[in-house]
């Protein structure tokens, strides 16, 4: 029997409902808040002397209400009402059309993106892993102990292509991207971006033209300005990515020599490409021959129980040039990535040995330890429970603080988040304001060469502390005090 105070009466109709209503009466008074755990269905059940099915019709309701969300392998939350930007957050002017131009980064952008790394700032900003989830204890004993175990190979060059150990495990793990790489079709490099510059560099001479949504990620623009390419900036939406559609269009009207995507949990929006929309991004390429590079750094973050696949998989022509690093999940230092260059591998090759020669070997050891004995799944699988709720609790913090008509993206994996605010607010002079106050934000001007995204800013989540948050609330306050009115 059920206790007669505060429980509902065993045998009532629809009781799942009353029970919905309960929790959900719970989360609108703000006793739980968005990006809350509420109780499990079993201590729900437990507690309200309930079936364990009552409570799960109960909570479905709620979800199809939209007041909370089952998180694979983690239990309801609380979700964020928070609206998205819209779906064409990269919008041009009527009738404006994408066009191929020069990349010139000035000193004012550069300036900021030292700052973004600045270790006295609070780091809203940059694109970095929090170090305090990282393994670094088993990580730095593998690396001695490693080299210890190989004296002389930790102190020489390794070869172009790597480590065949950590090639081994890295094309085992491929599995997991609907890919089924060899070891042989992998190169080793310093980092990502490496990768990613040699992917241009092998597929791009100066002059060419790289289509790239946008925003973007404004690392690549100093690649692509450093080669002396041009930029087609194709717009981007939160839910699928690059646009197909304009991308099919700039190609008919434009020479267009590569491709770059991130494919998953894209930086700066942290959205994913769906299957559809990957397998249809390939063909369209393929029949323009047109190689694609891919950026797949983020995609071992995934919230949900599976891993995004990657563009890579829908690759029959060896037109995809496929890379990623270690750098967002395990050691930003270590500076381990590695890129698949398909049919131009021995390009690659050939470039990695001319300008870099090798990947330094000691952290190719370490890191080729730790994925064979160290528990890399598990590690991710409790990183991605920390940045999910880490993630969510800064979409709170946004929309309790930020201005009314504030927009947020939701992504379902990594730790970027972009923010579109009323467009009264100069996201430039905000990251100004916020580093006069010790607060870095990376303003959305930075993931343009058009000037566009002046009331956008893209914000970190792999931190969280009180220290964040109250640096977050000054930021949202100092944005409303912008459009002249409060939060």
């Amino acid at each position: 029997m059920m206790e007669t105070t505060g429980q509902i009466e065993t045998g009532k109709p629809l009781l799942y409902e009353e029970i919905a209503a309960r929790v959900g009466g719970l989360i609108d008074q703000g006793t739980y808040r968005p990006g809350e755990r509420i109780p499990s269905i079993r201590a729900l059940s437990r507690q309200m002397q309930v079936s364990v099915n009552t409570v799960m019709e109960a909570y479905a309701r709620l979800e199809n209400v939209g007041k909370v969300e089952a998180r694979p392998q983690s239990g309801y939350y609380v979700r964020c009402t928070l609206p998205e930007p819209g779906a064409n957050i990269a919008k041009a002017e009527a009738g404006e059309e994408p066009v191929a131009c020069c990349v010139s980064i000035e000193e004012g952008p550069m300036r900021i993106m030292r700052t973004l790394s600045d270790p006295s700032v609070v780091p809203l900003g940059g694109g970095i892993p929090n170090t305090d989830l990282l393994p670094v204890d088993r990580l730095n004993r593998m690396l001695a102990t490693e080299t210890r175990r190989f004296p002389i190979q930790s102190v020489s060059y390794t070869g172009p292509r790597g480590i065949q150990r950590l090639r081994t495990q890295i094309a085992r793990r491929s599995l997991s991207y609907g890919c089924a790489f060899s070891p042989e079709e992998i190169v080793v490099t310093s980092g990502c971006v490496e990768a990613v510059t040699l992917a241009l560099q092998a597929t791009c001479l100066p002059g060419d033209t790289v289509a790239i949504a946008s925003p973007v990620y404004y690392t690549f623009l100093h690649s692509i300005q450093w080669m002396g390419l041009k930029v087609l900036e194709i717009p981007s939406t939160p839910k699928e990515g690059m646009s197909i559609d304009v991308l099919g269009y700039a190609i008919r009207n434009n020479p267009v020599h590569a491709c770059l995507v991130i494919s998953n949990f894209n930086n700066p929006l942290g959205c994913v490409m769906p299957d559809d929309r990957k397998r249809e991004l390939v063909g369209l390429l393929a029949g323009h021959d047109i190689p694609l590079i891919e950026d797949d750094v983020y995609g071992d973050l995934a919230f949900g129980p599976s891993r995004p696949v990657a563009v890579k998989a829908y690759d029959e022509k060896g037109l995809v040039l496929y890379c990623s690093s270690f750098s967002k999940t395990l050691a930003p230092g270590y500076r381990v990535g590695w890129i698949v260059p398909g049919r131009y591998q021995r390009k690659v090759q050939q470039l990695k040995s001319l300008f870099n020669i090798a990947t330094a070997t000691p952290t190719q050891l370490a890191i080729a330890e730790f994925l064979t004995n160290g528990g890399y799944d598990h590690h991710l699988r409790t990183i991605r429970r920390i940045y999910s709720r880490q993630m969510e609790k800064v979409r709170d913090v946004v929309s309790r603080h930020f201005p009314t008509g504030t927009r947020v993206t939701r992504p379902e994996g990594g730790f970027v988040l972009w923010v579109e605010m009323p467009e009264e607010v100069d996201s430039s002079r905000l990251y100004e304001e916020a580093r006069k106050k010790g607060i870095g934000i990376a303003p959305g001007t930075l993931f343009s060469t058009a000037g566009r995204y002046g009331n956008c800013i893209r914000l970190n989540t792999a931190f969280w502390s009180e220290k964040v948050e109250q640096a977050l609330e000054t930021v949202g306050e100092m944005a409303g005090k912008m459009i002249g009115g409060a939060t």
